[in-house]
């Protein structure tokens, strides 16, 4: 006699994502309930993930009302609501599924990014960034140094190695550092002119009469306020486009930008 396997048998749950979260998912799925299939009792962060949404952009979960955590089993007929982060959330006693924000931010930017890790650095964030990141170097730097993940590409952020992340929406890069800015509230956190942006070492002050040999016969006479990077020794001075990038970043602070070093 013959016998045939029995197949498992397949469950729904319902899913409503709220907010930014609608950005990952389907023309057909944004703004509503989704009936989602699935076998056995799959973690909701799975769930979640399967379904195109990073964790690090979800920060609370409720299943049938119930504030609940990453690893909890998903059910038949369960009615789940994942909410990004909201600056004006009371959250209360619900437990928020994302660790605390990082003391400092810092971050580590994928291949794609190189425009917005010059700006970053120019608003004064450690910001690490090559043109020839792997993934897997990404996500283990990520995790050893505490650093927020930046990427357009989702798949880094389901890694489960990561911890603190952000997927940015626009491919503009004055739009990236305002999502950013608003994301991670880092407004008061700006300090513009205090790393080198190309090679994110930090700038020091340094004489001019130790660095005029290297400087050109007009900058020599012109300019007397000198920095230098302290990695790749690059140096810098409030120069003609200093007041450029003033008016830049302060449009991009929205009047926020703390005062910093001059540079050109």
């Amino acid at each position: 006699m013959n016998s045939q396997k029995q197949q498992p048998m397949l469950h729904h749950a319902h899913f409503r994502f709220y907010a930014g979260l609608n950005h990952f998912l389907s023309a057909t799925a944004k703004q509503q309930t989704i009936s989602y299939g699935f076998t056995g009792t799959p973690a909701i962060k799975d769930s979640i993930e399967a379904m195109g949404v990073p964790h690090v952009e979800v920060a609370l979960i409720l299943c049938n009302g119930i504030s609940i955590d990453f690893d909890h089993p998903l059910h038949n007929g369960d009615y789940v609501s994942v909410f990004p982060v909201f600056k004006q959330l009371e959250a209360g006693r619900l437990s928020k599924v994302q660790p605390h924000p990082l003391e400092k931010a810092c971050f580590i930017l994928d291949v794609h990014l190189g425009k917005l890790a010059r700006k970053l650095r120019m608003l004064g964030f450690d910001t690490l960034y090559r043109n020839d990141y792997p993934d897997e170097e990404i996500v283990q730097v990520a995790a050893d140094e505490q650093r927020i993940v930046l990427t357009r590409d989702r798949g880094i952020l389901k890694n489960s190695m990561v911890t603190h992340g952000y997927c940015l929406r626009s491919d503009q890069v004055d739009a990236q550092i305002a999502e950013v800015l608003d994301h991670f509230d880092l407004h008061e956190q700006v300090r513009p002119f205090q790393r080198c942006i190309s090679c994110n070492g930090t700038l020091t002050s340094v004489d001019k009469e130790q660095i005029k040999g290297l400087l050109p016969s007009r900058t020599r006479q012109y300019y007397s306020s000198f920095y230098r990077c302290s990695r790749c020794g690059k140096l810098y001075w409030p120069g003609s486009h200093y007041r450029k990038m003033c008016e830049y970043l302060e449009k991009m602070c929205q009047g926020n930008t703390a005062e910093g070093k001059k540079i050109s």
